[in-house]
């Protein structure tokens, strides 16, 4: 079916509220679903897979951690087919409830020593169910957000989701941090939970901004006219299978890059004698950064396209790889938080402009299927970068040097799709029009 024909006007106020209410919204679920990562560094590991080997309690731990990834595709494509047929709006209320009240259930949690193997039976669980929600909320956050904003601007709004991710990080780092000044028994008794279980009340915060976000005019429009795909799901897989494969490809490093830079290199640098808060206090000043990124690449976005600015935050961000391991590797604190910002700036590069690029690689009524199936896919192998990490880490005998080259391949993957994305974007940018 032909897309709309006539324009749907929005205003900059307009679209200056809903991303407002996507960037809250996701950065409370971001905050949720990076509360695991860090918990798997520093808590899981020895409290819900203990072993008498570190390797392979830290393996269990980052196993669990790809289990949410590995569940997001499923997400992807329940509330791609949910949001392109009911509506963007309805799927945010329901994936911002599951994820938080899955976090707080974590928080309740007993541990491999009150419970045994049902302890990380039940945690891998949670997971799944993190990985399902979480799986269907950034591509609905995203295509709100652009679905409401002036063609011009689009590239500003649709990064606005994106620092929903620094702004979680900087609460979930934050958290522990403020948790791990405790005495080493009392963190372990009962202070890592208090970050997860501070997931009720903000559950609370994020419901609310939710439903006072209108839903897409775009959608309403399809609606009307009566031009929404019976199944979204099965009509972009084939009909935009390239599109899928450049948009995994582009968000791989956004993604998969962060958690190595984050997530492994947390458990990397404890593992060299780092302290943990040395660690914790370099993800928070990398956070603070990439928010600076982030805005900035929004605007780049929209003067020299999205395309473009990944093709460079991509080789920018394979050449300091290995620089940002030296740096870790020297155990020294102020080299550490430096090697780990300016690592998280340069991939955040791409990421700034991932919403951008996703959503113009899909018509509109395709669009919440194609942004969070791509973005989902990248997920898959995204969650398991600080295994694989890990397991490579292993296999060149502790030297970092395997890693960074990890970092260098999944940056040039991402390059690669970002040069090919503007030759293939179907997105139907003249359907929105400044009010």
């Amino acid at each position: 079916m032909a897309e709309p024909s006539k324009p749907v006007t929005v205003t900059d106020a307009e679209a200056r509220k809903v991303a407002f209410g996507a960037f809250v919204g996701t950065a409370l679920e971001w905050y949720d679903y990076f509360l695991f990562g860090t918990a798997a560094s520093l808590v899981f590991n020895r409290l819900y897979f203990a072993s008498d080997d570190p390797v392979v309690a830290t393996a269990g731990a980052f196993a669990s951690f790809a289990v949410g990834f590995a569940a997001r595709p499923l997400g992807a494509v329940l509330f791609g087919h949910l949001g392109d047929r009911i509506g963007r709006r309805k799927c945010l209320l329901i994936t911002v409830t599951m994820i938080g009240v899955v976090t707080g259930l974590i928080g309740l949690l007993p541990d491999f020593f009150s419970i045994g193997v049902a302890a990380p039976v039940l945690l891998t669980l949670l997971r799944l169910l993190q990985g399902v929600a979480v799986g269907g909320e950034w591509g609905g956050a995203v295509t709100l957000a652009v679905e409401h904003a002036p063609k011009e601007h689009r590239g500003r709004y649709a990064a606005m989701p994106q620092i929903g991710s620094p702004i979680g990080t900087l609460l979930s780092s934050g958290a522990f941090l403020a948790v791990s000044l405790l005495p080493p028994e009392s963190f372990d008794a009962w202070g890592w939970r208090i970050p997860f279980l501070a997931a009720f009340p903000l559950l609370y915060i994020a419901f609310y901004i939710r439903r006072r976000v209108e839903e897409s005019p775009l959608f309403e429009q399809l609606l009307r006219e009566d031009e929404l795909a019976s199944a979204p799901v099965r009509d972009v897989v084939l009909r935009t299978p390239v599109q899928l494969l450049v948009g995994a490809g582009s968000t791989l490093l956004g993604v998969g890059g962060f958690y190595l830079a984050t997530t492994f290199v947390i458990a990397y640098g404890t593992r060299l004698g780092v302290d943990p808060s040395v660690m914790l206090t370099a993800t928070l000043v990398a956070a603070v950064v990439e928010i600076l990124v982030l805005i900035a690449g929004g605007r780049l976005a929209e003067r020299y396209g999205p395309g473009r600015i990944t093709l460079i935050g991509a080789l920018v961000s394979a050449a300091f790889a290995f620089p940002m391991f030296w740096l870790i590797d020297t155990t020294s604190p102020a080299l550490v938080i430096i090697g780990v910002t300016v690592g998280v700036a340069c991939l955040s590069i791409p990421y700034a402009v991932s919403g951008a690029l996703l959503t113009d690689l899909f018509p509109a009524r395709l669009r919440y299927s194609g942004v969070a199936i791509s973005a989902n896919a990248a997920s898959v192998v995204s969650g398991f970068v600080p295994l694989i990490a890990t397991a490579l880490l292993a296999f060149s005998d502790g030297a970092s040097w395997s890693a960074a080259l990890l970092l260098v391949g999944i940056a040039l993957i991402t390059a690669v799709c970002g040069a090919i994305a503007p030759r293939v974007s179907i997105g139907d940018d003249a359907t929105v029009g400044r009010g």
